[in-house]
C-alpha cells in the first residue's frame, strides 16, 4: 500500500475547492439564466399589454385598426396612425423573435405566439400590406420568419 504524503493534502483540498467553486460558479449562472428569463417574460408581456390597452382604451384607435386590418380606405393622416401602431406590433413581434432566438423565450410560448401572428396577419388586410412595406427595415430572421407566415398572402419579392 502506498502511504498518504502530508505535503500532498494541501493541494488534494485545493483541488477539491476549486472542483467546488466551479460546480457553485455552474449553479449561481443556472440561476441567473431562469431569472433572465423570467425578466424576458415579464417584459415582453409588459409591452403586449401596453398595447392591447392603447387600443382598447382609445375608441378612435381602435376604430382606426379595425378598419386598417380589414383594408378600408384610410385618411392620409389614419394611414399615418396605422403605419405606426403597425410597425410598434411588428417590432414587438421581433423583440420576441429575438429574445426566443437567443434562448430567453420559451419554446412553447413562442410556438403559441408564433400561431396567434399568423392567425393575425391571416385576417388583417392592411397589416400584411404593412408588412410588405416595411420588411426591408427588419432583422433578415424575423423577415424570414414573418415570411413563412404569410399563407393568404406574399410580399411578390
Amino acid at each position: 500500500m502506498k502511504k498518504i504524503d502530508l505535503g500532498q493534502i494541501p493541494g488534494v483540498l485545493a483541488n477539491l475547492g476549486v472542483l467546488v467553486g466551479i460546480l457553485l460558479l455552474a449553479y449561481e449562472l443556472n440561476q441567473n439564466r431562469e431569472m433572465m428569463q423570467a425578466q424576458t417574460r415579464h417584459d415582453i408581456s409588459s409591452e403586449f399589454v401596453g398595447l392591447m390597452i392603447s387600443v382598447a382604451g382609445d375608441e378612435q384607435l381602435a376604430n382606426l385598426v379595425r378598419r386598417g386590418d380589414l383594408g378600408e380606405e384610410l385618411s392620409p393622416d389614419e394611414q399615418y396612425r396605422y403605419e405606426r401602431y403597425t410597425r410598434g406590433m411588428f417590432r414587438y413581434w421581433e423583440n420576441v423573435h429575438y429574445q426566443y432566438r437567443l434562448g430567453l423565450y420559451d419554446e412553447l410560448e413562442f410556438v403559441k405566439q408564433r400561431t396567434a401572428w399568423q392567425a393575425y396577419l391571416a385576417r388583417s388586410k392592411g397589416a400584411v400590406v404593412r408588412w410588405c412595406a416595411a420588411r426591408d427595415q427588419f432583422s433578415q430572421e424575423y423577415r424570414r420568419e414573418m415570411d413563412q407566415l404569410l399563407t393568404t398572402s406574399s410580399c411578390g419579392e
